[in-house]
């Protein structure tokens, strides 16, 4: 029987095999990579204690960047790209690393008051056991962008603020109140109790979004990618609601859910 032979290219002779930098076992809060978060973290007023630059890179609006961290306290340590590639979670940290504080958390009193003194009312982004860091950041994204007052996370069974999150909020992680609490069927009592109304997102929701009023107090919870949100937790929704589909895929992902319905609450508030 003949086989086909196989042709492989061989190593050049003193030449060692090429390998992927190690990734990081797990994410640590604290960590932002990318030119982007840096520059909104200084914005902010965020405190970096170190940062992580490209050795010999001569981009000046890395070395602009640099200047401004060193200027704002923090350490600047030039580094090897194949240092910055091992540190890295995203991937694509543009040149330079940072550590900071770890993101402050706040409370949904926090959050509530923000709304108040900006003499607007409540909108508020709840998300029930999100896994993937990257929907999460495009859901802060999206909340910022429609002036949204807060979101709320629960500690376990979710991503927290690490900097594949930072990454994908593009920045908006540093003007966005974050509360991390234990329960979410908690956070949701507290929330209608100082008169927020909550809306449940699902394919089976009651009614439509658009006959929805989030012109009030309003809550918007966002589901698992995988399972969507949990029956105790629509259980105690107000109201369940689903964004009309009109192709043959019957869901969105969970950051482009989160964009639509913030943005129909926009649409409805400006009448």
């Amino acid at each position: 029987m003949n086989e086909k032979r196989r042709f492989e290219r061989p190593n050049r002779p003193g030449r060692p095999e090429r390998k992927a930098p190690a990734a990081p076992v797990e994410e640590v809060e604290g960590q932002l990579e990318g030119r982007n978060a840096l520059t909104e973290a200084l914005r902010s007023g965020r405190t970096i204690d170190k940062v992580f630059i490209a050795d010999g890179d001569t981009d000046k609006g890395l070395q602009r960047l640099a200047a401004q961290a060193k200027e704002a306290g923090a350490v600047i340590v030039p580094v090897d790209r194949r240092k910055l590639d091992q540190m890295s979670f995203t991937h694509s940290h543009q040149g330079v690393i940072a550590l900071a504080a770890a993101h402050e958390y706040f409370t949904i009193d926090d959050i509530l008051e923000e709304a108040a003194s900006r003499g607007e009312t409540p909108l508020i982004v709840i998300c029930d056991e999100l896994s993937d860091p990257h929907n999460l950041g495009a859901i802060m994204r999206s909340a910022e962008c429609a002036g949204a007052h807060g979101v709320i996370i629960p500690k376990r069974r979710s991503v927290g603020l690490t900097a594949t999150v930072a990454k994908a909020s593009a920045g908006a992680m540093e003007y966005m109140k974050v509360a991390r609490v234990t329960n979410i069927n908690n956070a949701i009592a507290e929330l209608k109790e100082k008169g927020v109304w909550v809306f449940g997102t699902a394919a089976e929701g009651s009614i439509p979004m658009y006959k929805a009023d989030l012109t009030g107090p309003a809550a918007i919870v966002i589901g698992n990618e995988g399972v969507g949100m949990s029956q105790l937790v629509r259980k105690n929704c107000d109201v369940m609601v689903h964004i009309p589909m009109k192709g043959k895929i019957s869901s969105l992902n969970a950051s482009a859910a989160a964009s639509i319905l913030l943005y129909e609450a926009v649409r409805q508030r400006l009448g």
